[in-house]
């Protein structure tokens, strides 16, 4: 049986700058310890979230041990180790230290866009090469192509690939490969707005960009669903829900960093090609916050 640690909520960290776009290592201490302290369950490190295409080699391996150093193993981590070259993947992984790294986020293939058996040898490659466990992640609205739910449950198969993180928003696939996977193999939402739909439906756990900011009311609902209180885990869904569309309204992280600002965890700076919200968007996402704040 394959040991999954990697649920509940795990945070996609988010990289703060400076004004002058270096690395604020003091403003990502702060935000590590934020999530731990609000009722994260997991930290992801060097997601989608995180910019890593804009971050040079050294600023990777700062942001990951400045994020190893501030956790000192008080959370799981998982750290991202993605690509469309496969072979360029697995020697990264090899140059890689793992010290304090429990498991890796490998995304589906972008640009490139392989057929299903493609992605199926890719994957297989790069968890016989890992010595940690990997999560699989599919979402198809960023790399191009889709991981089908057959590819994906055969995929579980494997021993050392442990959960899918599902950001294709389809529903019916998700439901499939619920449906139709190992027990030991876990589904994690990779969509923020459909979190407490895919729990109820099986689900074990989220990485989400939302719970950077929000992290104390998206953790009660992630624990009033695994107590069994759906009642209040709906309420918090719903509370939240206007709110989870609004960070993602004019783009990744430039939303969930203007909230982050506004409330003082790091400054709203983006390196290009990524911009911050527009003006209306940060307005709005302002005033929501005036609502959820005290949830």
């Amino acid at each position: 049986m394959k040991n999954n640690i990697f649920k509940g909520t795990g945070i996609a960290l988010v990289t703060p700058f400076k004004k002058d776009f270096s690395v604020d290592v003091e403003a990502l201490v702060s935000i590590v310890n934020h999530v731990i302290n609000n009722g994260a369950d997991f930290l992801v490190v060097l997601g989608t979230t995180s910019e890593a295409p804009a971050l040079s080699a050294d600023e990777k391996n700062l942001v990951i041990n400045t994020i190893l150093k501030t956790n000192n193993g008080r959370l799981p981590v998982m750290l991202g180790m993605g690509g469309n070259n496969t072979q360029g993947v697995i020697e990264g992984i090899k140059a890689q230290d793992f010290t304090g790294i429990q498991g890796i986020l490998s995304v589906v293939p972008y640009y490139n866009k392989p057929n299903q058996r493609g992605m199926k040898a890719h994957f297989e490659a790069i968890a016989d090469a890992s010595p940690v466990p990997v999560v699989v992640y599919n979402v198809p609205g960023r790399v191009g192509v889709n991981l089908q739910a057959a590819t994906c449950v055969e995929l579980a198969q494997h021993p050392n690939i442990i959960a899918v993180k599902e950001a294709s928003g389809n529903l019916q696939q998700i439901m499939e490969i619920l449906r139709d996977k190992p027990s030991d193999f876990d589904v994690l939402s990779g969509d923020d707005g459909i979190t407490q739909p895919l729990l109820a439906l099986g689900a074990t756990g989220v990485i989400s960009v939302a719970a950077n900011a929000y992290t104390k009311p998206f953790s009660r609902m992630m624990h009033a669903m695994k107590e069994g209180c759906t009642d209040e885990a709906l309420r918090m869904h719903y509370a939240m829900l206007h709110m989870n569309q609004l960070i993602f309204a004019d783009g990744n992280p430039a939303g969930i960093k203007c909230l982050m600002s506004h409330i003082g965890l790091c400054q709203n700076v983006l390196r290009l090609p990524l911009v911050p919200v527009n003006e209306k968007v940060e307005s709005e996402i302002i005033e929501e916050w005036k609502t959820l704040k005290d949830k």
